[in-house]
């Protein structure tokens, strides 16, 4: 039976990684997987999903998946979307159409919340709909796990602005829920 998956992590918990190595899986089995990302993520070109380790992989849009026909999807065994906080409700529930009508599994990878603890839209909707729900782990400085993604520049963590703005270890880490709202970077 076909399910929809939510894998979701903080910053550097390796999620895309862990999504190329899904798509991997399935292609070493013999089997064809579509692997997609979300139309905002262009920071790696608009049709590669990249990781912070090095491994990339071509893909399509989320929204060319939303526009696909059936028998277009029914020639997948799964379909794997990364960055989904970015997807709309609308989006999530299509990709949650293709497992219910289709039986065709789901799986996908992205942040939980913001720089403010914020939920994203397509976060918010998978959270109440997927059925299968896992944590990717990552730790703060500190050596506990971390659940925040904290938005810094040269003056410290960022607390205010715009919910999207794409970055990587330069302008983000993940951090504790201590550190984060103590507002510690690092170890002083």
């Amino acid at each position: 039976m076909a399910k929809l998956y939510y894998y979701y992590g903080a910053m550097g918990s390796s999620k895309s990684a862990n999504a190329l190595m899904a798509h991997y899986n399935y292609t070493e089995r013999g089997q064809k997987a579509l692997l997609a990302k979300t139309n905002i993520d262009t920071r790696d070109g608009a049709y590669v999903i990249r990781s912070r380790i090095g491994l990339q992989k071509e893909c399509v849009l989320l929204s060319d998946v939303c526009a696909m026909k059936d028998d277009d999807i029914l020639a997948y065994d799964a379909v794997i979307v990364d960055e989904i906080q970015f997807a709309t409700k609308e989006q999530i529930d299509f990709l949650a159409r293709i497992v219910d009508d289709l039986e065709v599994p789901v799986l996908c990878y992205g942040l939980r919340s913001d720089f403010q603890l914020n939920l994203f839209e397509g976060s918010q909707r998978l959270l109440a709909i997927a059925d299968v729900i896992k944590e990717i782990k990552t730790v703060c400085w500190c050596g506990k796990k971390a659940t925040c993604n904290a938005r810094y520049n040269k003056d410290g963590i960022v607390r205010t602005g715009s919910q999207v703005m794409l970055g990587a270890n330069d302008e983000y880490v993940a951090l504790c829920r201590k550190h984060f709202l103590e507002g510690k970077l690092r170890r002083e």
